[in-house]
């Protein structure tokens, strides 16, 4: 990358419209900027998950490969016609979904983002992960994208949320349930 990087304005972009990886300019608010947008935003709030006090070395290693795979998907994003997430990032996902579900118990009740630090961050970064998953999906109805991106993203929300209750556990803070019931009336 060099030097690449030794001005960070330049200000090409005052009008409203930005670079893409290919060197076209599209508006801020392109449906494709939307979604590499999102996309980087969720990779900044898997890092504040990273960021917390706790965090075990397998959730830590499986995190940090899911922040450089969510810069491929970025590049892929940025880059009309480039392919970086794969089959094989997709199944990692899946097998890392089915490691760390495996010992928990099943779940009974919704759950409340919540449960500490590390586990209300990972709930943060689940949600923007929906968000991403939208944008992507907003940007494949305009205009053509592979449809890994969204499987990887899908099947990344889900492993968040059970990250998230592994942290919640592993924090001794538990999850938080969400009490139904409170709303019943008593019967008169």
């Amino acid at each position: 990358m060099g030097n690449r990087l030794s001005k960070i304005y330049t200000r090409t972009g005052d009008d409203g419209s930005t670079g893409l990886g290919d060197g076209s300019r599209v508006a801020k608010d392109s449906a494709r900027v939307n979604a590499y947008g999102t996309v980087d935003e969720l990779n900044s709030t898997i890092g504040m998950v990273l960021a917390c006090e706790g965090v075990d070395d397998a959730v830590r290693e499986t995190l940090v490969q899911v922040q450089h795979e969510l810069f491929d998907l970025g590049g892929e994003l940025c880059i009309p016609g480039m392919a970086m997430i794969e089959d094989g990032d997709i199944t990692r996902l899946e097998q890392a979904l089915d490691g760390f579900n495996e010992p928990l118990p099943p779940l009974k009740d919704f759950i409340l983002p919540g449960g500490g630090m590390a586990a209300a961050c990972c709930h943060l970064a689940r949600t923007v992960c929906r968000r991403a998953e939208r944008e992507v999906i907003a940007l494949g109805r305009v205009e053509s994208i592979r449809p890994q991106a969204q499987r990887y993203l899908n099947r990344l929300s889900d492993l968040l949320f059970v990250l998230g209750r592994v942290l919640a556990r592993a924090g001794g803070h538990g999850e938080v349930l969400w009490q139904h019931e409170r709303r019943r009336k008593p019967t008169a």
